[in-house]
């Protein structure tokens, strides 16, 4: 660790990236480089697959990240954390959601497979929405032979809560209308961020995280000085030590410097 130096956690989608259009606004980018510049590890921490935010992670030159909703844990490029889901579980989850006709989308650290024709409207409304390259393919016995780190469920608003009775072992967060992260029970950015402030000695004082979604809440509790974006829910926003302006309204930059992690203009 770089003396008096902190470390800096930030979100992606609504947080470093614009909500509708995922773009990274200028003042955002400059603003990373000059908190490197400064000698501040920054990191990133999503709910995104690894292969997911690989442009953003090099157009920023950031090798320290963590995804999946803390699944999976990259200190300077080393795997240092990877938490896997139970194959077995997948299957009954699976069998539950054809019933529902619910896709499920399986993510390993290199692709993602659904268990139905990926031309399924949900999958479609939804993953358009990130704004990427990489689409599920429909792939047979994909479970059975790779690590899954996470999955995707695809129903409406308030279906969850079935799922949640009925499967204990898996939490269900929603981050768009017709799509749930599916994740063991307890994992979250928080479980992924103390991973990785093992191998790091940053006072608490000297720890930040920028986010905006239901999956930064449980980061924003843990870091001291967490700061929702003026986008966020409003849940996010009432657990935040922070409160910063949109992410399209130069957010990052003027919440860096409300911290004082950088000099004001």
């Amino acid at each position: 660790m770089v003396p008096d130096k902190s470390i800096i956690f930030f979100d992606i989608d609504g947080t470093l990236l614009t909500e509708e259009e995922r773009t990274l606004p200028e003042s955002a980018k400059k603003a990373i480089f000059k908190l490197k510049e400064l000698g501040h590890e920054v990191a990133i921490s999503t709910g995104r697959a690894k292969f997911l935010f690989e442009d953003l992670r090099k157009e920023l030159d950031i090798d320290t990240y963590i995804c999946y909703n803390g699944q999976y844990v990259v200190f300077r490029g080393e795997v240092i954390y990877a938490n896997t889901i139970s194959p077995a579980a997948l299957d009954e989850l699976t069998a539950f959601a054809l019933n529902k006709n619910h896709p499920v989308v399986y993510m390993n650290d290199k692709r993602m497979t659904t268990n139905v024709p990926n031309d399924h409207p949900y999958i479609q409304e939804s993953i358009s929405t990130l704004k990427v390259d990489a689409y599920p393919s429909q792939e047979q016995d994909f479970v059975k032979h790779n690590k899954i780190y996470q999955g995707l469920l695809f129903n409406t608003e308030g279906e969850e809560a079935t799922y949640q009775e009925t499967f204990t072992d898996f939490d269900f967060i929603r981050w768009h209308p017709k799509s749930v992260d599916v994740l063991p029970k307890g994992v979250s950015k928080a479980i992924g961020i103390k991973k990785l402030l093992e191998y790091l000695d940053f006072p608490p004082e000297r720890q930040y995280a920028f986010g905006d979604g239901l999956n930064d809440l449980e980061m924003l509790r843990m870091i001291p000085n967490g700061v929702a974006m003026g986008n966020a829910l409003p849940e996010v926003k009432e657990t935040a030590a922070y409160v910063t302006k949109d992410v399209s309204d130069n957010g990052i930059l003027y919440g860096l410097q409300m911290v004082g992690l950088l000099p004001k203009d």
